[in-house]
């Protein structure tokens, strides 16, 4: 969707590597937290680090991750990074091999329980979690009257309204800045 940053994936191949659960969360973790050693990915993960180190492995032969050696402190300590900040993919691009649309489908899927999962935690959390953020946290839905050209519009500047709130400056004011995940889906649907 025009960013630079952001990998158009035409491969089956890319969608399969990380259409799988822990590899979707690494690739999270890495673009909320920025480059980070394979004990850190553990840690922030509560996986093993052989674990992590074998999902990273498919990753990188994905072209997902890439190793970032310049930031080992010894030759034992395996850092990683992302390739692209985001991916982006259509699953008519695999109509034509079943097989290929079957890993579209599965990523897709895969990616709308990760956003879903995310949205039911944040509600599951206790009281004390969520005191702080008040009424800050929202959900909000619209039934619209679209053409697929208007749509496309309107994707385009949600995209844009959000990259511009990822990629502003962040105040140097003390403020308790946290992740905060943010999803939207505007689907063709019936009531």
């Amino acid at each position: 969707m025009g960013s630079p940053d952001v990998r158009q994936v035409t491969d089956s191949r890319v969608l399969a590597a990380m259409a799988h659960p822990l590899r979707r969360r690494l690739m999270d973790v890495l673009k909320v937290h920025g480059p980070s050693s394979v004990g850190l990915l553990a840690e922030r993960t509560d996986q093993a680090p052989a674990n992590v180190s074998h999902h990273l492995k498919v990753l990188a032969a994905a072209e997902l991750v890439t190793e970032a050696p310049e930031l080992a402190r010894d030759r034992r300590e395996r850092w990683w990074r992302l390739v692209s900040r985001g991916l982006s993919w259509s699953n008519a691009d695999f109509d034509a091999d079943p097989a290929a649309r079957a890993v579209a489908d599965a990523a897709t899927s895969l990616n709308l329980d990760r956003h879903v999962a995310l949205a039911r935690a944040w509600h599951a959390a206790d009281e004390s979690a969520q005191a702080a953020w008040v009424d800050s946290p929202f959900s909000t839905d619209r039934w619209l009257h679209l053409t697929p050209d208007e749509l496309a519009e309107l994707s385009r500047e949600i995209i844009d309204l959000l990259a511009r709130w990822a990629d502003r400056q962040i105040p140097d004011d003390d403020g308790d800045r946290q992740p905060v995940f943010v999803f939207v889906h505007g689907v063709p649907a019936r009531p």
